[in-house]
This record gives structure tokens, C-alpha cells and sequence, in this order.
């Protein structure tokens, strides 16, 4: 039987900090929020060599060709954006909350994605590490309530646009679950430039109608997920910051707006964090792991980088266990 054991207040500090995910924190109030000053989506930690020292030496052959596909990688994912971009600005020049309602029907899907692929991963024992699941969850919840809330102001009001959404959106799923069992990293990327594009759009919307939108009451969604209830879920997917440290005030559609625009630089670095292999961490884990001491009550950490890693693994451990 695991034995529970009470940590003091000072544990979890120092948990969290070990765990905490290497990101720039927004500043609560700031009235121009950056998603990161670095931000550039044809860079990466293995290219611009910031990377983990699981990175080869530069001199190697392997490295090389490790720098290679990852700028194929990201130049993919950034025509995919661009192209994707270029419609929608045709189609929604002139109505945002159309535009909104189909881009955040779009956003949640990588996580639906990403969830699909880690769960059969652990079906066939290959991953073992939750912390992935419940941020993935938690930004798709996340995103919902972006959704619900263009929904109450009548983005999805055409047919037409929830037409085009809904088929996009299960396009998006496919081809996203089809890249993360490939490359995660490439995945990853991939939702970082769309996240990315959702904080620019936002703040575009913002700076240009702001005055507009403190005239206009907050949605009643928002004011219900930024203020009232359970928590958790709002700062699980906030994976560069501690619990209880952002807590929004809604007074008019201005705020709403500001809140979703931040939602999104959160993502953009969650998605950039996950881009080097075991560097997320739930910001709950800290306080959930100071409960957990005992090792035999722990799960072993398992994980992997796509299909071909995981059956490569797969097959050494059995080779091992053999031996």
C-alpha cells in the first residue's frame, strides 16, 4: 500500500520549480501582451541551438541531417498556415466573429488529436506519462469556451461557415493525428504556428475596436468560465505558470476579448515547450507529486517520439526482458 505522506507548502515550491516549463509569463497587467519576444515560427530549439544536450554534436553527420528535416518540418508547416491564412482572409475580411467561430472550431482539434494518438500509445504500453493528457485536455477545454463564447455572439450564425469549419475540422484531425504519429515535433510546431496566428488575429481585432468593445456587455459564457467555478482546468493548460496566478476580471466584451487573446499566447508557449521531448509539465504536478513519494506508487515514465520510436523501443525493451 502507498503510503500518503503531507508535504508543507515550501515541497511544493520547490517542485514546481524544478517542473516548471521554460517560458517567458505573460504580464497580468499589461495592456500589449507578446506571446514571446524570440517568437519565430522557422526556428526551434534544434535549430537555432538552444536545444537539449540530447542533441548531437554539430559536427556529426546525424545532426545534420537532424537540422534538415526539422527546417522540411517547420517550412511544411508554415506554407500549411500561409495558405490556410490567405483564405481565410479572403472569405473573412469583413466579419470577425465568423472568422473567430470557424478558427476556434479548428484550434481544438490537434488536442482531440494528440489525446487520440497517446491513448493507444498506452494501450500498447508504450506511454505512460499523464501530465501530456491532462494539458492536452485542458487546452481543448480551453478552446471549447473560446467556441462557445462565438457562438453566443453569433459567429455561427451562416451555414455556410459552419459548414466550412465542421469539414476543415475533421480534415484537421486526420492530417494532424497522421503528423503526430510521425514526428510530435513537427505536430507540435504545426499547432504553435495556428495558435499563433489566433494571438495575432485577436490583438489585430483588439487594437483596432477596443473603444467599441467596452461599450458592449461580456458574454455570459466568459464571465462563467473566467470567474466562476473550478479552476483547475483554466490553469492546467497555462503550462508556464503557477496555479492561481492569473485570474481574470470580465466587465465588458473588451476583457473577454483580452482574456482569449492571452488564452492564446499561452497555448503558443505550451506548444513550443512541447516541441523538445519531455518538457512539458502539468503545473499541477508539483502539488499532485507531493503526495506520491513512494516510488512503487508511481507508474514507470514511459514515453516516446512517434510510431517508428515507439515500436523501436517497444522491441528493445521485450529483447531486454528476454535476456
Amino acid at each position: 500500500m502507498c503510503q500518503i505522506l503531507l508535504h508543507t507548502h515550501l515541497h511544493y515550491d520547490q517542485s514546481r520549480k524544478l517542473f516548471k516549463v521554460q517560458a517567458r509569463i505573460l504580464q497580468e497587467n499589461e495592456e500589449k501582451v507578446v506571446v514571446e519576444d524570440s517568437f519565430q515560427p522557422k526556428s526551434s530549439p534544434e535549430v537555432d541551438g538552444s536545444g537539449s544536450d540530447r542533441e548531437p554534436p554539430d559536427g556529426s553527420s546525424s545532426s545534420g541531417i537532424e537540422r534538415w528535416v526539422i527546417k522540411l518540418e517547420q517550412s511544411i508547416n508554415i506554407l500549411l498556415t500561409d495558405s490556410v491564412i490567405k483564405i481565410l482572409d479572403t472569405l473573412y475580411h469583413d466579419r470577425d466573429y465568423a472568422r473567430f467561430f470557424v478558427l476556434e472550431t479548428i484550434a481544438r482539434v490537434p488536442y482531440f488529436a494528440f489525446m487520440s494518438v497517446l491513448h493507444m500509445y498506452e494501450s500498447f504500453g508504450w506511454w505512460r506519462r499523464a501530465d501530456y493528457l491532462k494539458v492536452h485536455f485542458a487546452e481543448s477545454w480551453n478552446e471549447m469556451h473560446h467556441l462557445l463564447i462565438m457562438e453566443e455572439l453569433g459567429g455561427n450564425a451562416w451555414w455556410f461557415d459552419r459548414f466550412l469549419s465542421q469539414h476543415i475540422a475533421v480534415f484537421y484531425y486526420f492530417m494532424a493525428a497522421f503528423m503526430y504519429l510521425l514526428s510530435p515535433r513537427m505536430a507540435y510546431h504545426f499547432s504553435e504556428c495556428v495558435e499563433h496566428h489566433a494571438f495575432e488575429t485577436y490583438d489585430k481585432f483588439i487594437n483596432a475596436k477596443g473603444e467599441d468593445l467596452k461599450k458592449l456587455p461580456a458574454s455570459k459564457v466568459a464571465i462563467k468560465y473566467y470567474t466562476e467555478g473550478d479552476m483547475y482546468l483554466f490553469d492546467e493548460f497555462q503550462t508556464s505558470r503557477a496555479p492561481n496566478t492569473r485570474r481574470p476580471v470580465i466587465d465588458n466584451l473588451y476583457d473577454v476579448f483580452v482574456n482569449i487573446r492571452d488564452d492564446e499566447a499561452e497555448h503558443c508557449k505550451t506548444m513550443k515547450a512541447c516541441q523538445t521531448p519531455g518538457n512539458l509539465r502539468s503545473p499541477h504536478s508539483g502539488f499532485d507529486n507531493a503526495f506520491e513519494d513512494d516510488a512503487g506508487c508511481i507508474l514507470p515514465d514511459t514515453s516516446c517520439e512517434g510510431i517508428v520510436d515507439c515500436i523501436k523501443k517497444s522491441v528493445t525493451r521485450d529483447t531486454s526482458s528476454v535476456n
